[in-house]
């Protein structure tokens, strides 16, 4: 569905779609808002709110609540009639396709996670398996926690690599092996419910510029790091997707011009072959192997629940030298590439994900420094630099609030 603001005042429906807009959107931010304030905010006459309000109450999408007045302005006078949002009015599915493995939730209007399940598949599974496999999963759990499917508004993925937002198509996910993967059409077939596929990183872009630390900015940079690196850019709550829906892969931007390692999309020297876990794995293996006493050597060899990564800034932590110095190295080339994003975007908030802000105590002050010394014409001196709202939660949150924009919040149909 397109999520055009370019809407004509000739067509009634449009009109009425966008009001309805501004006042899920109002009272998502807001909370508890007065029809007298809805109509102030919203610039609309209170004929209109209370017109559009009600059929809102009506459908159980919001309720009223009366508040007792404290102005001090005011001694007397009836309590004030508040509207709010009921977050279990309607669901919302995420779908997170990582690498290896998939998350699926029920959330609220809130993007806030009910219920959900994680699985594991492998690499020579065929896209279609694993489609399947997810459409099973969304089954069980609409069944498992008696969802009345009438209130579930439509299913998010949030997929590794290029899609096309438009079409529901995973063009290419060079780490899964993915290309032209209708994903959409697939899920819709089966689940006779609205489906709508976006890059995993630019649905947690919006998910925090929805819910989480982003609300009410501008423009923002969601920058995640895991198997690979990618950013999502939201400029007034829309997702910036570009013209051939390839913008933020900063992951493949070109960092070491000569001599630099070859990439999963075949270049060499891209930003991803410097940041991305398993390169930070490897590398700290390397290190283990040609320091045999240290630290990290001692805790990639500990048999634990803990992941190697964790290992590996636990290592950092506790006082390895050569850990650190890898870090500090990687993180100052993030630095950079933030600076870029910086003096091409202008953002006001920049947010780290995925295994940047599980180790942001150690990444984030070398980065920030970085960004703020290598941006142009001091630039990067008002960008705030921040960490994910939702840890691990990141990549699900963020495919349901692609099902909430596009299904809910911002939709162009009259609900």
């Amino acid at each position: 569905m397109s999520q055009s603001n370019n809407l004509l005042g000739s067509n009634i429906n449009l009109v009425k779609s966008h009001n309805l807009r501004a006042i899920l959107l109002s009272l998502l931010h807001d909370g508890q808002v007065s029809r007298v304030e809805l109509a102030e905010k919203l610039s609309l006459s209170s004929t209109t709110i209370t017109n559009l309000t009600a059929e809102l109450l009506d459908q159980g999408i919001i309720v009223e609540e009366h508040i007792e007045i404290t102005e001090k302005r005011r001694s007397v006078g009836r309590p004030r009639r508040m509207l709010q949002l009921v977050p279990s009015a309607r669901f919302a599915i995420g779908v997170h396709i990582g690498v290896g493995l998939f998350r699926v939730a029920v959330t609220n209007l809130f993007a806030e996670i009910l219920f959900s399940k994680i699985e594991n598949f492998d690499f020579s599974t065929s896209p279609e398996e694993v489609i399947a496999a997810i459409i099973g999963v969304i089954e069980h759990l609409l069944k498992e926690n008696n969802i009345d499917r009438e209130r579930v508004i439509g299913v998010g993925v949030g997929a590794s690599g290029l899609v096309n937002y438009k079409k529901g198509i995973n063009v290419l996910a060079p780490r899964l092996g993915w290309e032209n993967v209708p994903i959409q059409h697939l899920m819709e077939v089966h689940l006779d419910l609205p489906v709508c596929v976006d890059n995993n990183v630019r649905a947690m872009a919006l998910a925090e510029a929805l819910f989480g630390v982003g609300r009410g900015v501008g423009i923002l940079a969601f920058v995640y790091g895991r198997i690979g690196v990618g950013s999502g850019i939201v400029v007034n709550g829309h997702v910036f997707r570009g013209s051939g829906a390839g913008a933020g892969e900063i992951g493949h931007t070109t960092i070491i011009p000569r001599g630099g390692d070859t990439c999963t999309c075949g270049n060499t020297g891209c930003l991803e072959t410097l940041l991305s876990e398993p390169i930070w794995i490897r590398e700290a293996e390397n290190l283990a192997e040609e320091y045999p006493n240290s630290l990290i050597a001692a805790y990639l060899n500990e048999n634990d629940e803990r992941s190697t990564i964790e290992k590996i800034f636990a290592a950092a932590r506790n006082g390895d030298e050569h850990i650190q110095q890898f870090i500090e190295d990687r993180s100052c080339y993030l630095g950079i590439a933030l600076a870029n994003l910086v003096n091409v975007l202008n953002p006001e908030l920049i947010i780290l994900g995925g295994m940047f802000a599980q180790g942001s105590d150690l990444i984030a002050p070398i980065a920030e420094a970085k960004m703020r010394e290598a941006a142009f014409a001091g630039l990067g001196q008002t960008v705030q630099l921040e960490t994910t709202s939702f840890g691990w939660r990141a990549g699900i949150t963020g495919a349901a609030a692609l099902a909430l924009t596009t299904f809910f919040y911002q939709q162009t149909e009259t609900i």
